[in-house]
């Protein structure tokens, strides 16, 4: 059962779309509506757009778009239901009864959570069991102990494809849901078989306290890969989460720091430091540097000092540098990792690793002497070269006065008037607002481009028939008091292309119905990638401001399109147009 067209029109009024927004990007007025940079891929000029009359937002960058149910879903990785619960709570809107599609997507995703739960005391019981000697005794060579071996719930999935099979289907569970949650793959009911096997398990539990996936670390170097995590399921998403939040969100004093493994994390914790955090099996992503933020002022990085340690480091500087996060570099001495840290000193590690973060970089001290490491400064070559590195660094600082305290630092280690270093700055700023513009515009025109459009495949085909049909849905969407005089004039039979003609047929059926036509109003029927779609003709239409006139043009563009489309169908299956002409000749006077 859909949710009530009263229930959404009140979440509609009761959340201002620029208000919720706001708490996430900020947002600046520019004409009628709001620009801001995107919180969905990494941008330096704005292409975040957020439209007052069609309450909707549209990147060109990265084209997503949508509703504020479809903004809260993509920012808070929420399922549709559940980003409405989310704007009910927000306003006090007390949810409806609901027992339709979204009622069954959330009990798959609760048995998901009740699945892992069992697994995680599945694979912490089989630890301690015979089998799983050897693993623990491997937890124990690498230092952990018992009580944080039970408060991470680390176990260990015996080297067996089926044990874990017949154990979660004597607790009632089916293949299928074992399926949905990653712990087994194959066909429901046939040739299926555990994911996981002869492994140190990691749980990674979600804020709310929720098992929501397994990392799977091997115990020797003969076995491939290193680590196995859980694919996204319907309660898991790598790029969305952290390792261990759950425990450093409320012990992190305003600062959190990043490590690349579970085994770093949790040797960390073990030594009195606790407010320490991994992705997933994959590079820090946007998204977790935005979440970062949520929890945080500063953030230290504290990768492994190699080749794919520091790349990986500069990487994340990149990402969290827009949040506005203080960042900090740490570099372990030796080459070692924090896990080897910990182990290397024991109880004094704590002491030790605070002492390096008192000690550490900024992110800008960091990669000004990860450049000066390549140079030899005493030679004119070398400060040539080291100063051209470090200026192209310091043009990507928004802040001006980091620029002017850097650039005297840079003036007084290489004897440079601090002028003609702030003057080069500007000049490397200014290439590359040149680059990353043209880069910007070439997205947006791949982004908009109909041979790349895979919502609506048939465009590229039909792309002045696709255009004009685009227009007038938005134009709809903008001027729902002109709905009704539109759907006198034009059928969606008129149309060339499937996905509009599904947009145009469900807004007259609701406009039939005395149903409203917002874009909110069919976030339940259409998926997000077509609502993106929808908020990109929008955004198209926002920019044209068409008028009444235009739109009956746009409709004699359908017509006249779907004309020729249907003559051409009838000269393929029928003849070549000689032929066709006459038949259609016999056609009208068969009508007479």
């Amino acid at each position: 059962m859909p949710l009530p067209d009263g229930f959404i029109e009140e979440i509609k009024f009761k959340n201002d779309i620029i208000d919720v927004i706001s708490s996430y990007v900020n947002l600046k007025r520019h004409g009628r509506n709001f620009v801001g940079l995107c919180p969905f891929h990494n941008e330096k000029t704005p292409s975040f757009n957020v439209y007052l009359q069609s309450n909707s937002f549209y990147c060109f960058g990265c084209g997503v778009g949508g509703d504020l149910i479809t903004f809260i879903e993509k920012i808070e990785n929420l399922s549709y239901i559940e980003a409405i619960r989310f704007l009910a709570q927000r306003t006090g809107i007390k949810m409806p009864e609901n027992d339709g599609k979204t009622q069954e997507l959330l009990s798959i995703k609760t048995r998901i959570f009740e699945i892992n739960r069992e697994a995680a005391r599945f694979f912490y019981e089989r630890l301690y069991s015979e089998e799983g000697k050897k693993a623990l005794e491997y937890l124990k060579n690498r230092g952990l102990s018992s009580k944080i071996i039970r408060k991470f719930g680390i176990g260990y999935s015996p080297n067996s494809r089926y044990e874990i099979i017949n154990y979660l289907k004597k607790k009632g569970f089916k293949y299928e849901e074992m399926i949905n949650a990653n712990l087994v793959y194959g066909k429901n009911g046939s040739k299926v078989a555990a994911r996981f096997f002869d492994r140190i398990m990691f749980p990674i539990i979600d804020l709310r306290g929720n098992v929501i996936a397994f990392g799977g670390r091997v115990m020797s170097d003969q076995q491939k890969p290193k680590y196995l995590n859980t694919s996204d399921t319907l309660a898991f998403k790598k790029s969305l989460n952290l390792f261990s939040l759950n425990f450093a969100k409320s012990d992190n004093d305003g600062s959190l720091i990043l490590v690349e493994g579970y085994m770093d994390v949790i040797a960390l914790h073990q030594a009195g430091i606790k407010n320490v955090v991994a992705t997933l099996g994959t590079a820090l992503t946007i998204e977790q540097a935005r979440i970062i933020s949520r929890y945080a002022k500063e953030v230290v990085i504290c990768y492994d000092s190699d080749e794919a340690g520091e790349k990986a480091a500069a990487r994340a500087i990149d990402l969290l540098r827009p949040t506005g996060l203080l960042i900090k570099v740490i570099s372990i001495p030796n080459g070692k990792d924090p896990d080897e840290f910990v182990r290397h000193y024991g109880k004094d590690a704590a002491v030790r690793f605070f002492q390096l973060i008192k000690n550490s970089e900024n992110d800008v001290e960091y990669r000004l002497q990860k450049v000066a490491n390549n140079y030899n400064l005493n030679e004119s070559n070398g400060k040539v070269a080291y100063l051209k590195e470090s200026v192209r660094i310091l043009a990507l600082l928004d802040n001006l006065i980091e620029q002017e305290i850097y650039a005297g630092k840079l003036s007084e280690k290489l004897n440079v008037p601090k002028d003609a270093i702030i003057l080069q700055i500007e000049k490397e700023k200014k290439k590359k607002k040149r680059i990353i513009e043209k880069k910007q515009f070439l997205q947006v025109q791949e982004n908009l481009s109909a041979r790349n459009d895979k919502i609506n495949v048939e465009k590229f085909d039909n792309l002045r028939a696709a255009t004009a049909e685009e227009a007038i849905i938005a134009y709809i969407f903008n001027n729902p008091e002109m709905a009704g005089e539109i759907f006198c004039r034009l059928s969606s039979e008129s149309f060339c292309t499937s996905f509009n003609k599904k947009i145009y047929s469900t807004l007259e059926e609701r406009f039939k119905a005395l149903r409203p036509i917002g874009i909110t109003d069919l976030t339940q029927d259409f998926s997000s990638e077509e609502i993106s779609a929808v908020a990109a003709m929008v955004a198209k239409e926002s920019e044209r401001m068409s008028d009444k006139d235009s739109v009956l043009e746009y409709i004699d563009v359908v017509l006249f399109e779907k004309e020729k489309l249907n003559k051409n169908k009838i000269i393929s299956d029928y003849g070549d147009e000689n032929e066709i002409m006459g038949y259609m000749k016999l056609l009208r006077e068969h009508k007479k």
